[in-house]
């Protein structure tokens, strides 16, 4: 599941065919040397390893100080979203999930750099790890500039799907946050009309204003910024958790 889009661009001028696989390539330019020592001295400290088919992890044990409340950011790109909020709120856990290697060395980068220890990293599909998680177990989920797959063909590999947000729904505690970001006005429509089909989540948006500008604890990153340049507009698209109904809200009286 990849997120940012400068997370899955095409090969810096090679010339050389990219491996792609369901989520984009797995990696662009050659590692330098500190970032191949950052994948192998630090991302063992914060990667974490799904369990087996069937088998559950506690997320908030992850961390060596159990934090207050945990979040999850699918496809992170180069970090720089998952780094801010990780240094501004130091009591939340925030987990990652990124395919692109480049992309992860970039945020371990930002991990040592910062000192930021409540950050952990899962290198690959974060499907598996969603399957493994417990109900209401996040307060927040991210989405950022996942890629559109623009082609009709391709609209199956889209992340923004009837299923995910589904999952997510069983995963986030009532009036937790959906944040998902795009630059694509196609998607932008495809992302509302499978929100708006989940009774899950409510949009939190009464004008263009709360769609077309970024709350103050949303970070820029550099994909928006070229996103921008380019003459793309971004939508901040952000749904609340609804309340569960109990068994005994469904009864008349």
């Amino acid at each position: 599941m990849t997120g940012e889009r400068d997370s899955s661009a095409k090969a810096h001028g090679s010339g050389r065919p990219v491996r792609r696989n369901l989520h984009g390539r797995r990696q662009g330019r050659p590692l330098r040397a500190g970032s191949r020592r950052l994948l192998q001295e630090l991302l063992p400290d914060v990667r974490i390893d799904p369990p087996p088919p069937g088998g559950t992890l506690d997320p908030a044990a992850l961390f060596a100080r159990r934090p207050e409340a945990v979040w999850l950011e699918i496809g992170f790109g180069s970090g720089e979203h998952l780094a801010w909020q990780a240094a501004r709120n130091p009591g939340i856990g925030i987990v990652g999930a990124e395919y692109f290697v480049n992309g992860v060395a970039a945020l371990l980068r930002q991990i040592e750099d910062r000192g930021l220890d409540n950050v952990r990293i899962l290198q690959g599909d974060a499907r598996p790890l969603m399957d493994a998680l417990p109900a209401k177990c996040l307060a927040r989920a991210f989405i950022l500039f996942p890629d559109p797959w623009p082609k009709a063909r391709h609209h199956k590999r889209r992340i923004v799907r009837r299923e995910t947000l589904a999952r997510l729904a069983t995963l986030m505690v009532d009036g937790a946050e959906l944040r998902i970001a795009t630059d694509d006005r196609s998607y932008q429509g495809w992302i509302l009309e499978r929100a708006a089909a989940d009774p899950s989540f409510c949009w939190l948006a009464e004008g263009p204003g709360d769609w077309r500008a970024r709350p103050a604890d949303w970070p820029s990153t550099r994909y928006e910024e070229k996103a921008i340049q380019d003459g793309r507009r971004p939508a901040f698209l952000r749904f609340r958790r609804r309340a569960r109904r109990t068994a005994s809200a469904g009864l008349g009286g």
